[in-house]
């Protein structure tokens, strides 16, 4: 049996964006060198709101792209299913570029290792920043989000289940305890 708890409701989801985009602005002195990507799949729906807000304060388009990391997995030979596999766009040219990283959660650190090898087989950026709406620890990488929504302490028996209107019909992020037996 599982509980859930809503961590973030959908003000919270936009207030915690709209203070990312700030964040994001505030630590970059060159706009014209910034670009997004998001992360498939939640990390890419994030990024488009970011991006968004970035081009309102920036007033100017900042581009932006997705990436999936599928085959960049390290465990990609080893998982009995398959992967889902989404297309990437990254149609700008990555080098001296301030490239923001985006993704929902930040657990392992093992997505955003995978991300970053993914990154670079399209250009060599001068930075890459990471920005997390939820950073849930338990890290086995040495990785560290520049920019955090949410800081939740959680257990490993829990999840962080992030919910995008474009997806779930619902913005919002709940922390599901399992009550059950852990393996």
């Amino acid at each position: 049996m599982e509980h859930e708890k809503v961590v973030l409701d959908e003000d919270d989801m936009r207030r915690t964006l709209v203070r990312i985009a700030h964040e994001i602005v505030e630590r970059n002195d060159a706009p014209e060198d910034l670009a997004i990507v998001g992360i498939h799949r939640r990390g890419a729906i994030l990024a488009r709101r970011i991006h968004a807000l970035l081009t309102d304060l920036l007033e100017r388009e900042v581009p932006i792209g997705e990436i999936d990391i599928a085959f960049y997995r390290d465990d990609v030979g080893r998982r009995a299913e398959q992967p889902t596999v989404h297309s990437s766009h990254v149609d700008f040219d990555l080098d001296g570029r301030t490239i923001v990283l985006i993704d929902d959660v930040l657990y392992t650190g093992r997505t955003v290792r995978s991300a970053i090898e993914a990154l670079f087989s399209y250009g060599r950026p001068a930075k890459v920043q990471l920005a997390v709406l939820a950073d849930r620890g338990h890290r086995e990488l040495p990785i560290r989000p520049d920019y955090v929504g949410k800081n939740l302490p959680t257990s490993r028996s829990e999840r962080v289940n992030v919910h995008v209107e474009e997806l779930d019909r619902v913005d919002e992020v709940r922390i599901a305890e399992n009550t059950g037996v852990v393996a």
